[in-house]
């Protein structure tokens, strides 16, 4: 093999996936249908491209299987240098090993990723579509992403806590343990279901055990196979994930060779700065042994660049950590969302570092807090989340101060003053689809006691219950308040810096008060004490100087028009007195000797300088054993949301909590302690007063949907509880009579008497499964023609055929008349339904695109 690119297939240009798999040194291209099945002795290369706010990001992986030789991994790793260069230099480069495979490797496969045993060397390496002589048993393990393994026919391989796949070709027994959670057992279908329909061309059936005792004529078939079992089963084997304390522990390193030594030198620890990643080297950083970042200095040399995981193979091996521990290659100036969030802050070309601190020349303006138009928000759900807003302000208000640990209501005239020493509850009231929606806002003053803040969740709580558990928690500390709730007092927000509200208070206001005013309209100014002297000034902006003679509204330089008009709606609240306005530079002398005289002052421009960098990113939360664990879920959907789970969404500004309704109680409990501490253990050191907001399955405000690609709004049924769901279902039919033909072992009614009775057990599947399934899940247990029949090829006269006639087939393969581009539309009804989970109707209702994806997983594209 050259050194060059001439061994390199032709790469194509397009959005998604592209496999290619090792055979005698060469990289031969996987069919579409066999992409998630991976040969445990061979290696691949996985190309995947996405759309971003930025462009097009790549990513370029290569994969090694457990039993794969060492030619075939160095094979591997070389392409993907030459697929490197040949892109470019644009791809994130990514080492995954079986079993071990990173987050955004295993996002690619929805519906899990089956090992296989066998590789090209062994001669058993294709994947077969209508072939019905297997006998295997699948090992799935993974809640929100799941891989099956191949295992020993016996039943020593099973344990209570993990599904296992029995697959006989013609069905396919699903045996859920007993310590399975209902979102495991659901992957473990969905994988089912993929089995069948992309390798068995829809013609398998599918059993499922919850309880054997439910199941007897299931287990009558797995004992046939497995024989009878002896002994009791395996405990549930815990997952290996690594906590954020682990994730956290992020280190930098200067890694080079000398006198054909490894150097491995230390640069830094967390925070990282971005300033601290020098062009002429490359770096190494370490993220607490869980994962391996190579940055290469876009003017290191091309020698230092080939050698990026040879050295990080070194550095692995030095440190002590698993063979199998993940590495990704990053450019210089291509580093992915994942790398950069590890740093304190990334700065982006055309973007500031800064009060004053210019990136780029030229291109920088003053920033401008930017107006939009709120009748977009219900159309555009992505505007709302990006500007952090629920709905345009409009709804109601009401205002309770925590005083002797209860809530006294704060007078209407009062509204939007809020003191350092008090703590509040604000509960926003709006209409969405006919009824209300609730938003509770607990705000913390800076100077408020432990108590207080105690009390103000505690009584966030009962509030909450009183309008039946439906509001959207927001927590707020003193200087963080949100964009939302700004808008909701119109203009009029002002934070006093101590004191309270109350009105007997032994502490006197202080006769001379300044305040910072920020904002252009009524949606986003507030009002902000600062300490009274003249250093607290800033050119940028307007400032209220209330004194006991006057009010100056003192124009800095740089603050705009809309801004001065702002801060006089502003003026009227604060004070009652004269209002004078001055433009920076006019001062009259009782101006300054209210702030006890000239000082030097902030007057250089401010500069605009945001977090682009960093995209939305989701987790399932738990604690087990103690330990505060998430798994993040890379290219999340709507899909992810569990109804059993907690997950956290982080947008960098805020900080969401979505509670399942069925989620386990303590970790609902320990919901905000946990958002809490992921900030305080996250690599770049945020800011733990970040707003962190509660949101309840079922009422998710447009702030947090808008965050989600084509949010349903109906898929929890309008907040209806699962157990509504459920009864909705109705009774599920009981699967057709099974006749499995295993190496001549035929289990008919002549010898097995199971076989003449129905699998009933679907008839007793357990309450608690059957309301996760979806639609096409629950017709998997409708009647359907015996596997030993022959399928049908012909049209029911009325262009209808059968799903085996139009699954996985090539355009030769598709009867007389039959239109390649719409093979779903010659199904049945109740095909369509089973395999789409939707109406015809509904389909043709979904965007191009997502009607496209959906066809590619069903073999009907």
């Amino acid at each position: 093999m050259t050194d060059g690119d001439s061994n390199l297939p032709i790469i194509e240009r397009k959005l998604g996936l592209q496999i290619w798999s090792i055979e005698n040194m060469k990289m031969v291209p996987v069919p579409e249908k066999a992409y998630g099945t991976f040969f445990e002795g061979d290696c691949y290369i996985i190309l995947h491209n996405k759309r971003t706010s930025r462009g097009i990001a790549t990513d370029l992986h290569y994969w090694i299987g457990k039993d794969s030789t060492q030619d075939e991994q160095g094979a591997a790793a070389l392409y993907v240098i030459q697929m490197d260069d040949a892109l470019g230099g644009n791809p994130v480069q990514h080492r995954e090993v079986q079993g071990h495979e990173s987050e955004t490797f295993q996002s690619y496969f929805r519906n899990g990723i089956i090992y296989k045993k066998g590789g090209a060397a062994s001669g058993f390496r294709h994947v077969e579509t209508n072939v019905y002589n297997i006998k295997r048993l699948l090992h799935v393990k993974g809640k929100k992403h799941i891989s099956a393994t191949e295992v020993e026919l016996s039943w020593n391989s099973f344990n209570k806590g993990d599904v296992f796949l029995l697959d006989l070709g013609k069905v396919l027994i699903q045996w859920n343990g007993p310590s399975c959670n209902i979102a495991e057992k659901s992957r473990g279908l969905a994988l089912a279901r993929s089995i069948r329909d992309s390798e068995r061309g829809g013609r398998a059936q599918i059993g499922i055990i919850d309880n054997e005792k439910d199941s007897p004529d299931l287990m009558q078939i797995m004992k046939m196979v497995l024989g009878e079992r002896r002994g009791e089963l395996r405990d549930a084997i815990p997952d290996t994930k690594a906590d954020e304390l682990q994730k956290a522990n992020v280190r930098l390193y200067h890694v080079y060779e000398k006198d054909n030594d490894l150097v491995v030198q230390e640069i830094a620890t967390r925070p990282l700065t971005q300033d601290l990643l020098q062009h002429e080297d490359c770096h190494i950083l370490d993220q607490g042994g869980f994962k391996i970042y190579v940055w290469r200095g876009k003017l290191s040399s091309q020698e230092e660049k080939k050698t990026a995981f040879s050295r990080a193979l070194g550095f692995i091996q030095a440190k002590g950590y698993p063979p199998s521990t993940n590495i990704e290659v990053i450019n210089d100036g291509a580093e992915s969302a994942m790398f950069k969030q590890l740093f304190q802050k990334w700065t982006e070309k055309e973007e500031t570092q800064g009060l004053g601190k210019v990136y780029t020349t030229g291109k920088i303006a003053k920033v401008e807090q930017v107006k939009f138009d709120t009748t977009q928000l219900h159309a555009r759900p992505e505007l709302a989340a990006e500007q952090r807003m629920v709905d345009d302000a409009s709804g109601d208000v009401e205002v309770w101060r925590i005083e002797d640990l209860l809530m006294k209501p704060v007078d209407p005239k009062k509204y939007g003053q809020f003191y350092g020493g008090d703590c509040y509850l604000v509960l926003y009231t709006y209409m969405r689809s006919g009824r209300p929606h609730y938003v509770l806002y607990m705000w913390q003053g800076r100077h408020a006691s432990v108590d207080e803040i105690t009390a103000c969740a505690l009584n966030a709580v009962e509030l909450d219950k009183k309008y039946g558990d439906e509001a959207v928690q927001v927590r707020v500390t003193m200087g963080k308040e949100p964009t939302h709730f700004l808008a909701i007092f119109k203009g009029k927000l002002i934070i006093y810096e101590g004191g309270t509200s109350r009105g007997q208070t032994s502490t006197p206001e202080p006769t001379i008060r300044l305040f910072q005013v920020r904002g252009t309209d009524e949606m986003n100014t507030k009002a902000t004490e600062v300490p009274a002297r003249a250093s607290s000034l800033n050119s940028n902006d307007v400032f209220l100087l209330a004194t006991s003679q006057v009010c100056y509204l003192w124009c800095g330089k740089g603050c705009s028009g809309d801004e001065r008009e702002m801060a006089k709606m502003v003026a009227d609240v604060v004070s009652r007195r004269d209002k004078l306005t001055i433009s920076e530079g006019q001062e009259p002398a009782e101006f300054w000797e209210a702030l006890g005289g000239k000082a030097p002052y902030a007057s250089e421009k401010r500069f605009q300088e945001r977090n682009t960098h960093y995209q939305p990113r989701l987790f399932e939360c738990s604690n087990q054993t103690g330990r505060f664990i998430m798994t993040e879920v890379v290219g999340f959907c709507q899909e992810d949301l569990d109804e059993d789970d907690v997950m956290l969404l982080d947008t960098w500004e805020e900080v969401f909590l979505w509670i399942g309704k069925s989620s386990n109680a303590y970790e609902r409990n320990e919901a905000i302690a946990s958002a809490k501490e992921y900030l305080k253990t996250h690599p770049a050191g945020r800011d733990l007063a970040t707003p962190i907001i509660l949101v309840k399955q079922g009422y998710e405000p447009l702030s947090f949907t808008g965050w989600f690609n084509a949010w349903d709004p109906y898929k929890w049924s309008d907040g209806k509880s699962y157990e509504e769901m459920k009864n909705s279902l109705g009774d599920v039919s009981a699967i057709s009579e099974i006749t499995v033909d295993l190496n001549n072992i035929n289990l008919n009614k002549r010898n097995i008497s199971v076989i003449n009775s129905t699998i009933s057990n679907t008839k007793r599947v357990s309450s608690e499964y059957k309301t996760h399934l979806n639609h096409s899940d629950r017709n998997i247990y409708s009647n359907s023609s015996n596997c030993n029949s022959s399928p049908s090829s012909t049209s029911n006269g009325e262009g209808i055929y059968s799903r085996e006639v139009l699954m996985n087939r090539t355009v030769d393969e598709l009867p007389e008349g039959v239109d390649p581009a719409k093979k779903e539309y010659y199904l049945s009804d109740a095909d369509f339904h089973d395999i789409f989970g939707k109406s015809k109707h509904e389909f043709y209702q979904m965007p191009k695109w997502k009607q496209q994806n959906e066809k590619k997983q069903y073999g009907l594209f």
